[in-house]
């Protein structure tokens, strides 16, 4: 079996958040692969994708303040600031962090760690709602 589908994720302020859930509940058909695959790409340049923690909020907090840190807005050799000041530094983070994630799926539920979550890593002050591409493919 082989589906793919486009998700409309809900907007979120920037910061790193947790979407394991969301995504499942728009998927029904994952209940029905016994072995496979969930790939997940953002259709976004200034957000990215990473599998993390799922249970203490604060790591997400730390996430988001060790990249502000790594990748500093206002930078003086930024030449791309059209779009304002944490627009290059979303670029670069989204390049670090990276735009996909591939899960397995094992009876019907995603095979993630006990302390694992998939993230949407919004990098962008005022963001809107992003675009996933997910391909399932199992039997």
């Amino acid at each position: 079996m082989w589906l793919q589908r486009e998700l409309i994720l809900k907007t979120q302020r920037r910061g790193f958040h947790l979407i394991t859930d969301e995504v499942i509940t728009q998927l029904p058909e994952l209940r029905s692969i016994n072995v496979g695959l969930l790939h997940v790409f953002i259709q976004h340049t200034s957000a990215s994708l990473a599998i993390n923690e799922n249970a203490d909020p604060t790591v997400r907090g730390d996430m988001e303040r060790h990249f502000n840190v790594l990748v500093p807005e206002g930078a003086a050799y930024f030449q791309h600031t059209d779009e304002g000041a944490d627009d290059m530094p979303a670029h670069i983070k989204s390049t670090l962090i990276g735009v996909s994630q591939t899960i397995p799926i094992t009876n019907g539920h995603l095979n993630l760690g006990l302390w694992q979550g998939l993230y949407l890593c919004e990098h962008r002050d005022h963001a809107f709602s992003r675009t996933i591409i997910v391909t399932l493919q199992g039997e």
